[in-house]
């Protein structure tokens, strides 16, 4: 028995689902009339790639607000640990966008452009505070633990975390 939903599959790929309504679902879904949408937008792609900038851009803001409230090096290393552990990265959501994101730039050069463009904009808040080397060492810390948090099943504990950049960040004598 065939599904009456599907179709024959193209020469060579997969069958795809028959479902005339899906393009007005999604454009309800999203709150955005159908017609604003492929005017808009040239396909899925393009809507998707939109949708990363916004995001990256959001992120960034938060980092780059949460580094230039450093008043001075110690605070600035109290602000490292909080946009590991809390704020930055904030949300399940977040922190699984960020690796769709990350998944996306492995595989496709312009989402690569637009993780390497969040990358550097971190290193660039970072390094108000410290060196280049640092600054890079520290973003690859704090991207390293979204990593731990978006997968682990335990909740992080900052302590560690706060020892990890002392060391990196020892305090000025």
């Amino acid at each position: 028995m065939t599904d009456p939903k599907r179709t024959e599959a193209p020469a060579g790929g997969r069958r795809r689902r028959h479902d005339p309504g899906r393009r007005e679902r999604i454009a309800a879904a999203a709150g955005v009339p159908l017609g604003s949408m492929t005017y808009h937008f040239s396909g899925m792609d393009e809507l998707l790639h939109e949708a990363f900038t916004l995001f990256s851009r959001s992120v960034m803001e938060r980092f780059e607000q949460r580094m230039a409230s450093a008043a001075d090096r110690g605070e600035a290393a109290r602000a490292v640990v909080a946009i590991a552990t809390d704020d930055v990265f904030a949300t399940r959501r977040d922190l699984v966008l960020t690796h769709e994101l990350y998944a996306l730039a492995a595989r496709d050069p312009a989402y690569r452009d637009l993780a390497n463009a969040w990358m550097s904009g971190g290193r660039a808040a970072l390094e108000r505070h410290f060196d280049p080397t640092v600054a890079r060492l520290l973003d690859a810390l704090i991207e390293g633990l979204t990593i731990h948090r978006a997968l682990d099943t335990e909740p992080q504990d900052p302590a560690p975390v706060r020892a990890a950049v002392d060391r990196l960040v020892p305090p000025l004598r």
